[in-house]
């Protein structure tokens, strides 16, 4: 029995080992694997050739429409029976018989057809083709925003895993601290210069970190998993940046909302095509010129052609009144115009909230970066202090815990904010990408 329990023992550690596998990662290498797997992305490239296959049947303006067909038909109607001999050329005078003319015998046809439409001048069509482009350059370049973004939710999925190291890296010196205060309180118990409850107070700081460094590495898991959904890889792997949670240099020199950013840019060319949809259809109350030819083969056999014909010509066609619906559209896409260019105009109003609130949160951050720094050597001081007062006896075990907490904290919350300020550091640059 102990000896199956070994071998399981054994699997289970080897399964556990395979299926976490721990994988040193650059930034670099993951933006290259979101950007050539990520399904978000995939989406946005999708949604731009959808735009541009509106934009291509637009292309039924310009080329002409051509279909080939092959009819039979078998009649005893005196019209038609008639005007099928005609078109297979076999009419004779004795086909004029009354007779025959009135109850003709049955007689077969079989015809095929080659119909060219070309469109000549369809205003509304040339405005409807305008507004799908616009509608595929809006599609493109929001397509490129979407990049942007995910080049952004790369930067702080980063910085998250490394923040998770990092807070690990503390909250193990702090175990390593709190086990070496612990040896030295039992030794003191031992000795009796302890109380019983300053050696529980001890332990219970001990597993404190331990339950702190349990939920830090699960962040590592967390923030691992994320990364691998970004880039639709391994979801198992466990990945270490192959850097450290550094402060990023401030080398913004001009923090302006730019016209030329995507988004805004795709919101200006979804204006234009509601514009020259309204155009489109103001000009359906123009007529329209179209061009038609036809060509025909008649036979009484299948797929014979023995006798054929053509056919061709123009046509001016204007639809003067359609009970008020060309009204209607043109109204409605007016207002959808007008729409468009006041959604234009909130969402760069909004943007420029958006990147002044950014710009704010960066100098905060700045500002806490220098305190919190201040703040850790401070508490790193004290430590320094009342532990080696407490080695001598000459500090409560309070004083010391109080102590070492602090310094923990003010590690973590230095790490916090080095995160905070290399995030709200790349939002800007995202807000002010032109």
């Amino acid at each position: 029995m102990i000896k199956y329990t070994y071998i399981a023992l054994a699997l289970f550690t080897f399964y556990t080992g395979t299926a976490q596998e721990v994988k040193p990662i650059a930034k670099e290498d993951i933006l290259s694997q979101v950007i050539e797997n990520n399904n978000t992305l995939k989406m946005a490239q999708q949604d731009v050739l959808a735009a541009k296959g509106d934009f291509n049947q637009t292309n039924a303006i310009l080329l002409p429409n051509i279909s080939v067909s092959h009819t039979g038909i078998a009649t005893t109607n005196p019209l038609m029976a008639f005007g099928s001999k005609l078109n297979q050329e076999i009419l004779t005078a004795a086909d004029f018989n009354p007779d025959l003319l009135n109850d003709p015998r049955q007689i077969e046809d079989y015809a095929t057809r080659v119909v060219v439409q070309q469109p000549l001048l369809n205003f509304d069509g040339f405005f409807q083709r305008k507004a799908a482009k616009a509608k595929w350059n809006a599609t493109e370049l929001q397509s490129e925003r979407t990049q942007e973004y995910l080049v952004l939710e790369v930067e702080k999925a980063y910085m998250q895993l490394q923040l998770a190291y990092k807070t690990v890296e503390v909250l193990r010196k702090a175990q390593e601290t709190a086990k070496e205060n612990q040896r030295i309180a039992n030794n003191s118990f031992q000795q009796g210069y302890l109380q019983k409850s300053d050696v529980l107070a001890v332990e219970v700081r001990v597993t404190e970190i331990d339950n702190q460094l349990q939920y830090a590495k699960s962040n590592i898991l967390n923030a691992s998993n994320y990364i691998s959904v970004m880039t639709s890889t391994d979801e198992n792997q466990i990945l270490k940046p192959t850097d450290s949670l550094t402060v990023q240099g401030d080398n913004i020199t001009d923090a302006e909302l730019s016209e030329n950013r995507k988004d805004i840019q795709a919101l200006n060319s979804a204006t234009e095509a509601y514009k020259q949809m309204h155009k489109a259809d103001q000009m359906a109350f123009l007529p329209s010129l179209n061009a038609f030819g036809t060509y025909e083969m008649h036979d009484d056999k299948v797929f014979q052609g023995n006798a054929n014909g053509y056919l061709f010509g123009a046509e001016l066609k204007w639809n003067l009144f359609e009970g008020s619906k060309r009204f209607g559209k043109s109204q409605k896409s007016k207002a959808e115009y007008d729409k468009s260019k006041l959604q234009l105009e909130q969402y760069t109003s909004e943007s420029q909230l958006e990147l002044n609130k950014a710009i704010r949160g960066l100098q905060d951050a700045k500002n806490k970066l220098s305190l919190t720094a201040l703040a850790m050597e401070q508490s790193k001081e004290a430590l320094r202090i009342r532990a080696n007062r407490f080695e001598q006896g000459l500090e409560k075990t309070t004083d010391l815990l109080m102590a070492e907490t602090q310094y923990a904290q003010k590690q973590l919350e230095y790490y916090a904010t080095i995160f905070q300020h290399n995030y709200a550091l790349a939002y800007v640059q995202f807000l002010t990408k032109g």
